[in-house]
Protein backbone atom coordinates (compact mmCIF):
# COMPACT_ATOMS: atom_id res chain seq x y z
CA UNK A 1 0.00 0.00 0.00
CA UNK A 2 2.63 2.27 0.71
CA UNK A 3 4.26 1.80 -2.33
CA UNK A 4 1.36 2.89 -4.18
CA UNK A 5 1.04 5.90 -2.07
CA UNK A 6 4.63 6.80 -2.90
CA UNK A 7 4.51 6.16 -6.64
CA UNK A 8 1.09 8.75 -6.37
CA UNK A 9 3.27 11.29 -4.86
CA UNK A 10 5.91 11.42 -7.63
CA UNK A 11 3.48 11.29 -10.31
CA UNK A 12 1.81 14.35 -8.94
CA UNK A 13 4.85 16.10 -7.88
CA UNK A 14 6.27 15.12 -12.09
CA UNK A 15 2.43 15.72 -13.44
CA UNK A 16 3.29 19.82 -12.15
CA UNK A 17 4.56 21.85 -14.49
CA UNK A 18 6.23 24.31 -11.99
CA UNK A 19 7.57 21.92 -9.26
CA UNK A 20 10.24 20.29 -10.56
CA UNK A 21 11.69 23.59 -12.60
CA UNK A 22 11.45 24.97 -8.99
CA UNK A 23 13.40 21.68 -7.27
CA UNK A 24 16.21 22.40 -9.61
CA UNK A 25 16.26 25.67 -10.30
CA UNK A 26 16.14 27.25 -6.65
CA UNK A 27 19.57 25.51 -6.18
CA UNK A 28 21.53 27.31 -9.00
CA UNK A 29 20.09 30.29 -8.23
CA UNK A 30 20.72 29.94 -4.33
CA UNK A 31 24.29 28.95 -4.90
CA UNK A 32 25.20 31.12 -7.44
CA UNK A 33 23.73 34.31 -6.43
CA UNK A 34 23.26 34.22 -2.45
CA UNK A 35 26.66 33.81 -1.32
CA UNK A 36 27.74 37.54 -3.97
CA UNK A 37 24.79 39.06 -2.70
CA UNK A 38 24.31 37.89 1.26
CA UNK A 39 27.68 39.18 2.24
CA UNK A 40 28.23 41.48 5.33
CA UNK A 41 31.93 42.49 4.73
CA UNK A 42 31.58 46.23 4.33
CA UNK A 43 33.83 47.50 0.88
CA UNK A 44 33.84 50.79 -0.72
CA UNK A 45 32.92 52.73 2.46
CA UNK A 46 32.76 56.42 1.28
CA UNK A 47 35.97 58.73 2.57
CA UNK A 48 36.05 62.25 2.57
CA UNK A 49 39.46 63.69 3.87
CA UNK A 50 40.42 67.35 4.82
CA UNK A 51 44.09 67.23 4.90
CA UNK A 52 45.14 70.33 6.91
CA UNK A 53 48.68 69.69 5.96
CA UNK A 54 49.15 68.72 2.59
CA UNK A 55 52.79 67.07 3.22
CA UNK A 56 54.38 64.01 2.31
CA UNK A 57 53.43 61.60 5.01
CA UNK A 58 49.78 63.03 4.78
CA UNK A 59 49.76 62.50 0.69
CA UNK A 60 51.50 58.93 1.77
CA UNK A 61 48.51 57.99 4.15
CA UNK A 62 46.40 58.76 1.85
CA UNK A 63 47.21 57.10 -0.82
CA UNK A 64 47.87 53.93 1.51
CA UNK A 65 44.30 54.59 2.01
CA UNK A 66 43.16 55.02 -0.92
CA UNK A 67 44.73 51.37 -2.43
CA UNK A 68 43.41 49.46 0.92
CA UNK A 69 40.41 48.15 -1.09
CA UNK A 70 37.67 49.00 1.67
CA UNK A 71 37.15 52.84 0.62
CA UNK A 72 36.28 54.48 -2.17
CA UNK A 73 37.84 58.30 -2.07
CA UNK A 74 35.32 60.87 -2.70
CA UNK A 75 37.23 63.91 -2.26
CA UNK A 76 39.74 65.44 -0.49
CA UNK A 77 38.89 69.15 1.22
CA UNK A 78 40.25 71.81 2.75
CA UNK A 79 37.70 72.26 5.77
CA UNK A 80 35.73 70.07 7.96
CA UNK A 81 31.96 72.19 7.09
CA UNK A 82 32.72 70.66 3.47
CA UNK A 83 33.31 67.20 5.01
CA UNK A 84 30.29 67.44 7.22
CA UNK A 85 28.02 68.39 3.97
CA UNK A 86 29.02 65.53 2.12
CA UNK A 87 28.02 63.70 5.09
CA UNK A 88 24.48 64.79 5.71
CA UNK A 89 24.22 65.21 1.76
CA UNK A 90 25.30 61.28 1.67
CA UNK A 91 28.01 61.75 -0.77
CA UNK A 92 30.69 60.06 2.39
CA UNK A 93 30.42 58.25 5.34
CA UNK A 94 33.47 58.81 7.12
CA UNK A 95 35.64 62.10 7.69
CA UNK A 96 39.37 61.69 8.04
CA UNK A 97 40.92 65.22 9.46
CA UNK A 98 44.68 65.17 9.08
CA UNK A 99 45.74 67.76 11.41
CA UNK A 100 48.05 71.29 10.75
CA UNK A 101 51.69 70.39 10.91
CA UNK A 102 50.93 66.86 10.42
CA UNK A 103 54.64 65.86 9.16
CA UNK A 104 56.13 68.44 11.35
CA UNK A 105 54.74 67.05 14.81
CA UNK A 106 56.08 63.44 13.51
CA UNK A 107 59.34 64.75 12.86
CA UNK A 108 60.14 66.47 16.02
CA UNK A 109 57.60 64.90 18.53
CA UNK A 110 57.46 61.49 17.44
CA UNK A 111 53.39 61.50 17.15
CA UNK A 112 50.61 63.15 15.70
CA UNK A 113 46.50 63.23 15.48
CA UNK A 114 44.28 62.17 13.54
CA UNK A 115 40.64 62.84 13.71
CA UNK A 116 38.25 60.03 12.65
CA UNK A 117 33.98 61.13 12.05
CA UNK A 118 31.27 58.50 11.00
CA UNK A 119 28.15 58.39 10.22
CA UNK A 120 26.23 55.84 12.42
CA UNK A 121 23.11 55.89 10.96
CA UNK A 122 24.07 52.54 9.21
CA UNK A 123 26.03 51.58 12.71
CA UNK A 124 27.45 48.22 10.86
CA UNK A 125 29.22 50.35 7.97
CA UNK A 126 30.31 53.28 10.28
CA UNK A 127 31.51 51.31 12.92
CA UNK A 128 33.25 49.12 11.03
CA UNK A 129 34.90 51.35 8.50
CA UNK A 130 36.10 53.16 11.61
CA UNK A 131 37.93 49.97 12.54
CA UNK A 132 39.23 49.49 8.85
CA UNK A 133 40.73 53.03 8.79
CA UNK A 134 42.59 52.31 12.59
CA UNK A 135 43.81 49.32 11.31
CA UNK A 136 45.19 51.66 8.41
CA UNK A 137 46.80 54.12 10.46
CA UNK A 138 48.12 51.57 13.26
CA UNK A 139 50.29 49.99 9.93
CA UNK A 140 50.89 53.03 8.80
CA UNK A 141 52.22 53.94 11.90
CA UNK A 142 54.55 50.77 11.86
CA UNK A 143 56.11 51.43 8.99
CA UNK A 144 57.00 55.12 9.69
CA UNK A 145 58.18 53.23 13.37
CA UNK A 146 60.80 51.21 11.33
CA UNK A 147 61.61 53.47 8.55
CA UNK A 148 63.07 55.92 11.50
CA UNK A 149 64.42 52.81 13.42
CA UNK A 150 62.98 53.03 16.34
CA UNK A 151 61.45 56.29 16.62
CA UNK A 152 57.36 56.63 17.75
CA UNK A 153 55.17 57.00 14.67
CA UNK A 154 51.87 58.31 14.09
CA UNK A 155 49.29 56.57 15.94
CA UNK A 156 46.36 56.92 17.89
CA UNK A 157 46.96 54.51 20.61
CA UNK A 158 50.07 53.28 22.03
CA UNK A 159 51.90 50.73 19.73
CA UNK A 160 52.98 48.01 21.75
CA UNK A 161 57.03 47.02 21.44
CA UNK A 162 56.17 43.15 20.40
CA UNK A 163 54.91 42.18 17.41
CA UNK A 164 51.66 40.32 16.88
CA UNK A 165 50.76 37.74 14.06
CA UNK A 166 47.64 36.49 13.44
CA UNK A 167 46.65 32.58 12.09
CA UNK A 168 43.12 32.04 11.24
CA UNK A 169 41.60 29.00 12.03
CA UNK A 170 39.07 27.05 9.30
CA UNK A 171 39.17 30.50 7.30
CA UNK A 172 42.38 31.18 6.85
CA UNK A 173 41.29 33.98 3.64
CA UNK A 174 38.60 35.77 5.86
CA UNK A 175 36.42 34.97 2.70
CA UNK A 176 32.46 35.34 3.93
CA UNK A 177 31.50 32.86 1.02
CA UNK A 178 33.03 29.86 2.88
CA UNK A 179 31.17 30.84 6.17
CA UNK A 180 27.93 31.30 4.54
CA UNK A 181 27.67 28.48 1.49
CA UNK A 182 27.63 25.83 4.20
CA UNK A 183 24.16 27.53 5.76
CA UNK A 184 22.66 28.62 2.70
CA UNK A 185 22.26 24.79 2.05
CA UNK A 186 20.34 24.37 5.39
CA UNK A 187 18.32 27.42 4.37
CA UNK A 188 17.57 26.26 0.83
CA UNK A 189 16.41 22.99 2.43
CA UNK A 190 14.27 24.83 5.12
CA UNK A 191 12.38 26.46 2.47
CA UNK A 192 11.80 23.77 -0.12
CA UNK A 193 11.16 20.75 2.65
CA UNK A 194 9.18 22.88 4.50
CA UNK A 195 7.17 24.69 1.89
CA UNK A 196 5.80 22.11 -0.78
CA UNK A 197 4.54 19.62 2.25
CA UNK A 198 2.69 22.52 3.62
CA UNK A 199 0.76 22.51 0.57
CA UNK A 200 0.52 19.18 -0.60
CA UNK A 201 -2.68 18.10 1.63
CA UNK A 202 -3.75 21.21 1.51
CA UNK A 203 -4.14 21.43 -2.62
CA UNK A 204 -5.61 17.90 -2.28
CA UNK A 205 -8.55 19.17 0.04
CA UNK A 206 -9.04 22.17 -2.72
CA UNK A 207 -8.54 19.55 -5.37
CA UNK A 208 -11.53 17.42 -3.99
CA UNK A 209 -9.11 14.05 -4.01
CA UNK A 210 -8.64 13.91 -0.27
CA UNK A 211 -11.77 12.59 0.31
CA UNK A 212 -11.12 9.68 -1.71
CA UNK A 213 -8.26 8.70 0.40
CA UNK A 214 -10.14 9.23 3.39
CA UNK A 215 -12.92 6.35 2.29
CA UNK A 216 -10.11 4.05 1.95
CA UNK A 217 -8.10 1.92 4.99
CA UNK A 218 -5.27 3.39 4.67
CA UNK A 219 -3.93 4.07 8.10
CA UNK A 220 -3.09 7.71 9.38
CA UNK A 221 0.56 6.92 9.61
CA UNK A 222 1.12 5.47 6.49
CA UNK A 223 -0.72 8.58 4.46
CA UNK A 224 2.19 10.74 6.61
CA UNK A 225 4.57 8.91 5.22
CA UNK A 226 3.89 8.40 1.84
CA UNK A 227 3.97 12.26 2.30
CA UNK A 228 7.26 12.67 3.92
CA UNK A 229 9.36 10.56 1.90
CA UNK A 230 8.93 11.82 -1.56
CA UNK A 231 9.98 15.62 -0.02
CA UNK A 232 13.20 13.43 1.98
CA UNK A 233 14.32 12.00 -1.43
CA UNK A 234 13.60 15.53 -2.79
CA UNK A 235 15.74 17.09 -0.24
CA UNK A 236 19.02 14.38 -0.86
CA UNK A 237 18.52 15.58 -4.18
CA UNK A 238 18.51 18.71 -4.05
CA UNK A 239 21.36 19.13 -1.00
CA UNK A 240 23.48 16.99 -3.35
CA UNK A 241 23.31 19.77 -6.19
CA UNK A 242 24.31 21.89 -3.67
CA UNK A 243 27.31 20.28 -2.65
CA UNK A 244 28.63 19.77 -6.08
CA UNK A 245 27.81 23.70 -6.99
CA UNK A 246 29.70 24.46 -3.91
CA UNK A 247 32.96 22.16 -5.38
CA UNK A 248 32.61 23.45 -9.22
CA UNK A 249 32.00 27.32 -8.51
CA UNK A 250 33.58 27.77 -5.04
CA UNK A 251 36.03 24.97 -4.97
CA UNK A 252 34.90 24.55 -1.49
CA UNK A 253 34.83 20.88 -0.10
CA UNK A 254 33.82 19.92 3.31
CA UNK A 255 36.65 19.09 5.56
CA UNK A 256 34.47 16.58 7.63
CA UNK A 257 33.11 13.63 6.19
CA UNK A 258 30.05 14.01 3.88
CA UNK A 259 27.98 10.89 5.53
CA UNK A 260 28.08 13.37 8.85
CA UNK A 261 25.99 15.93 6.58
CA UNK A 262 23.42 13.46 5.43
CA UNK A 263 22.78 11.89 8.26
CA UNK A 264 21.88 14.95 9.75
CA UNK A 265 20.13 16.54 6.79
CA UNK A 266 18.16 13.07 6.86
CA UNK A 267 16.42 13.82 10.33
CA UNK A 268 16.02 17.71 9.34
CA UNK A 269 14.18 16.83 6.14
CA UNK A 270 11.32 14.82 7.92
CA UNK A 271 11.78 17.49 10.69
CA UNK A 272 10.61 20.66 8.22
CA UNK A 273 8.52 18.38 6.41
CA UNK A 274 6.63 17.06 9.38
CA UNK A 275 6.23 20.95 10.46
CA UNK A 276 4.72 21.46 6.72
CA UNK A 277 2.40 18.57 7.01
CA UNK A 278 1.45 19.89 10.36
CA UNK A 279 0.69 23.00 9.09
CA UNK A 280 -0.99 21.78 5.78
CA UNK A 281 -3.29 19.58 8.24
CA UNK A 282 -4.89 22.80 10.01
CA UNK A 283 -5.33 24.81 6.72
CA UNK A 284 -8.03 24.97 5.06
CA UNK A 285 -6.78 26.56 1.57
CA UNK A 286 -3.07 27.49 -0.34
CA UNK A 287 -3.22 30.57 0.79
CA UNK A 288 -3.64 30.19 4.22
CA UNK A 289 -1.05 27.22 4.52
CA UNK A 290 1.52 29.54 2.57
CA UNK A 291 1.16 32.51 5.40
CA UNK A 292 1.15 30.60 7.85
CA UNK A 293 4.44 28.56 6.96
CA UNK A 294 5.92 31.77 5.39
CA UNK A 295 5.41 33.38 8.95
CA UNK A 296 7.20 30.04 11.15
CA UNK A 297 9.76 29.88 8.19
CA UNK A 298 10.91 33.15 8.60
CA UNK A 299 11.47 33.07 12.15
CA UNK A 300 13.55 30.11 12.36
CA UNK A 301 15.64 31.57 9.72
CA UNK A 302 15.93 35.10 11.82
CA UNK A 303 16.33 33.45 14.81
CA UNK A 304 19.12 30.60 13.19
CA UNK A 305 22.53 32.62 13.05
CA UNK A 306 22.10 32.47 9.64
CA UNK A 307 22.87 36.45 9.16
CA UNK A 308 23.95 37.37 12.76
CA UNK A 309 25.64 35.23 15.63
CA UNK A 310 23.03 33.93 18.24
CA UNK A 311 25.39 34.87 21.03
CA UNK A 312 24.96 38.82 19.71
CA UNK A 313 20.81 39.09 20.52
CA UNK A 314 19.18 39.18 23.71
CA UNK A 315 19.01 36.66 26.18
CA UNK A 316 15.03 36.53 25.52
CA UNK A 317 16.06 35.85 22.38
CA UNK A 318 19.12 33.14 22.85
CA UNK A 319 16.37 31.42 25.14
CA UNK A 320 13.78 31.00 22.07
CA UNK A 321 16.80 29.39 19.47
CA UNK A 322 16.46 26.53 21.36
CA UNK A 323 13.26 25.50 20.17
CA UNK A 324 14.61 26.46 16.81
CA UNK A 325 15.80 23.19 14.80
CA UNK A 326 17.29 24.92 12.08
CA UNK A 327 20.21 26.56 14.70
CA UNK A 328 21.52 22.75 15.13
CA UNK A 329 21.30 22.40 11.48
CA UNK A 330 23.26 25.17 10.84
CA UNK A 331 25.66 24.31 13.52
CA UNK A 332 26.25 21.43 12.22
CA UNK A 333 26.74 22.23 8.05
CA UNK A 334 29.05 24.98 9.55
CA UNK A 335 31.03 22.51 11.73
CA UNK A 336 31.31 19.62 9.21
CA UNK A 337 32.39 21.81 6.32
CA UNK A 338 34.70 24.06 8.15
CA UNK A 339 36.18 22.08 11.19
CA UNK A 340 35.83 18.88 10.34
CA UNK A 341 33.53 17.92 13.30
CA UNK A 342 32.84 14.18 13.81
CA UNK A 343 29.63 12.60 14.32
CA UNK A 344 30.51 12.24 18.31
CA UNK A 345 31.12 16.24 18.99
CA UNK A 346 27.94 16.69 17.63
CA UNK A 347 26.00 14.33 19.65
CA UNK A 348 23.85 17.52 21.48
CA UNK A 349 22.73 18.41 17.80
CA UNK A 350 21.94 15.02 16.82
CA UNK A 351 19.56 14.57 20.25
CA UNK A 352 18.04 17.86 19.59
CA UNK A 353 16.98 17.39 16.08
CA UNK A 354 15.80 13.74 16.58
CA UNK A 355 13.59 15.30 19.62
CA UNK A 356 12.05 17.66 17.48
CA UNK A 357 11.79 15.12 14.44
CA UNK A 358 9.37 12.84 16.52
CA UNK A 359 7.27 15.34 18.82
CA UNK A 360 6.57 16.87 14.77
CA UNK A 361 6.14 13.94 12.77
CA UNK A 362 3.61 12.63 15.71
CA UNK A 363 2.05 15.76 15.78
CA UNK A 364 1.66 15.48 11.76
CA UNK A 365 0.48 11.82 12.07
CA UNK A 366 -2.24 12.90 15.43
CA UNK A 367 -3.29 16.18 13.22
CA UNK A 368 -4.36 14.57 10.23
CA UNK A 369 -8.42 14.49 10.21
CA UNK A 370 -9.33 10.91 8.80
CA UNK A 371 -12.98 10.81 8.38
CA UNK A 372 -14.66 8.21 7.35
Amino acid sequence: MLQFLIEKEFKQIRRNAFLPKLILAMPLMMMLIYPWAVNLEIKNVKLSIVDNDHSVYSERLIQKIGTSGYFKLTDILSSYPEAMQSIESGEADIILEIQDEFEKSLINEGAARVMISANSVNSTKGGLGSTYLSAILGDYAGELREEQRGQVAVTLAEIPSFGVISQFKFNPHLDYKVFMIPALMGFLLTLLCGFLPALNIVSEKETGTIEQINVTPVKKLMFVLAKLIPYWVIGFAVLLICIGLGILIYGLHPVGNLLTIFLFATIYILVVSGMGLIVSNYSETMQQAMFVNFFFILILILLSGLFTPIISMPQWAQAITIFNPLKYFMQVMRLVYLKGSTFFEMIPQFLALSCFALVLNTWAVMSYRKSQ
